[in-house]
């Protein structure tokens, strides 16, 4: 057990993020596998949420993250002093205002150690720009108030079967090449592989890269940026003792073979590394923050206003989050 609780951030209220917390909650103490943990606000948010969806989950308020620690085993602790009305599948200004409060909180909570990590579930970014949120999303503000710059902070998408990095993340595809670099791939590899062996366990981590064009450029019949961008990229971390292949062409990358040849593979953009976990992990998949002194997951899933309230929402990605923020803590703590 860790000596502290996961903080879990609230996200926004119209949003499926109320019924996968609680469910993930009652998938965890069924699993036998549930860490200590709270959720910073929302208690009348989560209520009415557990009643609409019919999911089985008392709530226990508490005054302190400390008090979760002995809460859990009777229900989820839940610290009230922030919360808002329950809205499903419509986002209004105050639900916003809670999910910011929350998050705001949550990583307060992480940044002072009363809490050994972080949780986030979905946002809504117009939402939130609308009540004057001024970041692209929330690893860029977790990087911030860590006092890092943006890049220091890597988004690994992370399954039972694949982790994936897109080097270039919320850009148009357009913009993609004009922004790969020998300087951004090899920062944000070491990056990941520092987190692989602080984190996950990983002694020497292996790391596969994708190529940007079609078969890797066709010997720059299809694009140079492999020849000048990619492999210098490659031989750079090579000549540092990080075990990096590529550039591979990206439909050969993550076939079932070549999965067996890396730890985490990185992808030039968004696209190109969110496709396959998703399509191989979406119930499972986890958005971890690398690169922070604190720890930060989230599901790899938005907020489905469409389904929120109706009691169909998956809690295995948001179960997955948890398990992997309390397995990197762990790790952290070396027990």
């Amino acid at each position: 057990m860790n000596a502290a609780p996961l903080a879990i951030a609230l996200g926004d209220p119209a949003g499926i993020g109320p019924e996968v917390i609680l469910g993930a909650w009652a998938r965890l103490r069924a699993e036998g596998r549930l860490p200590p943990l709270f959720v910073v606000g929302g208690p009348q948010v989560l209520a009415a949420a557990a009643a609409r969806a019919r999911i089985d989950c008392p709530l226990v308020p508490i005054a302190d993250p400390a008090e979760a620690l002995f809460a859990i085993g009777a229900g989820l602790p839940v610290m009230a002093g922030l919360d808002a009305p329950y809205t499903p599948g419509a986002p209004q200004a105050d639900g916003a205002r809670l999910a910011l409060a929350s998050l705001t909180w949550a990583t307060r909570f992480a940044l002072s150690g009363v809490a050994v990590g972080l949780v986030t579930a979905p946002v809504a970014k117009s939402a939130l720009a609308a009540i004057g949120f001024d970041y692209p999303g929330q690893t860029e503000f977790l990087a911030d108030a860590c006092g890092l710059p943006y890049r220091d902070a890597v988004m690994m998408l992370a399954g039972p079967s694949l982790k994936t990095v897109p080097l270039t993340v919320h850009v148009a595809l357009a913009e993609v090449p004009a922004l790969l670099s020998p300087d951004l791939i090899t920062h944000k590899a070491r990056i990941v592989a520092a987190a692989l062996r602080r984190d996950f366990g990983i002694a020497e981590p292996r790391l596969g890269i994708a190529a940007l064009n079609p078969h890797a450029g066709e010997g720059g019949q299809f694009g140079d940026e492999e020849a000048r961008i990619i492999a210098p990229a490659i031989a750079s971390l090579r000549a540092e003792g990080i075990d990096a292949i590529g550039p591979v062409p990206g439909d050969a990358l993550f076939t079932p073979r070549a999965r067996t040849g890396y730890d985490v593979a990185l992808a030039m953009y968004h696209d190109q590394a969110l496709i396959p976990i998703k399509t191989l992990d979406f119930d499972e998949g986890v958005n971890v923050t690398l690169g922070l002194p604190i720890i930060r997951t989230s599901p790899d899933h938005g907020t489905a206003f469409d389904i929120a309230g109706q009691g169909v929402a998956d809690p295995g990605a948001m179960a997955a989050a948890i398990r992997m923020a309390s397995a990197m803590a762990a790790a952290r703590s070396g027990a």
